[in-house]
C-alpha cells in the first residue's frame, strides 16, 4: 500500500508542478539551502497569500512535506484529496487541538518534514495579525530546523511567480520562554525572502 501511495504522490506532484510551470511560470530559488539529509526533520515556514501557496511548497521542497491546514479545507473535494495524498495534518482553529499537536511532534521526531504558515491565515501580516508561535514551539521541542520560504507574484494566471527558500534556522539551543522572539526571527526572514 505504501508503494501505491508513493506512486500516486509522484503523479499528483508532477501534475501540480506542470500546472505551476505552465500557468504561473514559477521560478524556484534556493533549494540548495534545503538539507540533503532525509532524516533531518524540517519545518517549512512561508508567507501566505493565496490557496496556491501550500501546493507550491509541497511540489518544490525536494522532500515529502506534510501540511498543517485548517480543518475546514476538508470540505473542499480537491483539498481533501490533496490532504489524503500528502498526509495533511488538520487543525481546529481557535481551539487547543491536542491531536494535531501530537501528530506534528511525532512526525518531526520521526524525521519527517512539515509546512505551515506562521501568519495563521491568508495575508495575516497585511491584516495586522500577530504571527503564531507554532513553528517556534515545534522547532524548540524537536530540534527540527526551520526553512523560511518567501513567495511572491502569480496573483493572476501567466503572471510570473517566485518561491525562494532561505538558509536553515536552528533553534535547538533556545528555550520555550523565547517563542515570541524566535517567531519574530522567522517572520523577518520570510518577509525578506518574499520581497
Amino acid at each position: 500500500m505504501k508503494f501505491i501511495e508513493k506512486i500516486i504522490r509522484v503523479i499528483v506532484r508532477t501534475v501540480i508542478r506542470i500546472f505551476f510551470v505552465v500557468v504561473y511560470r514559477v521560478k524556484v530559488i534556493g533549494t540548495d539551502n534545503i538539507p540533503k539529509d532525509k532524516k533531518q526533520p524540517l519545518i517549512y515556514c512561508g508567507n501566505h497569500r493565496t490557496y496556491k501557496d501550500p501546493p507550491l511548497i509541497v511540489v518544490t521542497a525536494k522532500r515529502h512535506v506534510r501540511f498543517l491546514a485548517k480543518e475546514e479545507l476538508k470540505k473542499n473535494p480537491l483539498f481533501a484529496f490533496l490532504g489524503v495524498v500528502f498526509g495533511g495534518i488538520y487543525v481546529k482553529r481557535d481551539s487547543k487541538d491536542v491531536s494535531a499537536l501530537k501528530t506534528t511532534l511525532k512526525a518531526l521526531k520521526n524525521g519527517e518534514s512539515i509546512a505551515l504558515f506562521p501568519e495563521g491565515t491568508r495575508n495575516g501580516i497585511e491584516k495586522g495579525e500577530k504571527a503564531k508561535d507554532g513553528a517556534a514551539f515545534f522547532a524548540v521541542r524537536t530540534g527540527a530546523k526551520v526553512i523560511p520560504v518567501g513567495i511572491k507574484g502569480g496573483e493572476k494566471p501567466f503572471k510570473k511567480m517566485t518561491i525562494k527558500y532561505g538558509k536553515p534556522m536552528d533553534f535547538s539551543n533556545r528555550s520555550k520562554d523565547e517563542l515570541d522572539e524566535i517567531t519574530d526571527e522567522i517572520m523577518k526572514e520570510i518577509i525578506e525572502l518574499s520581497k
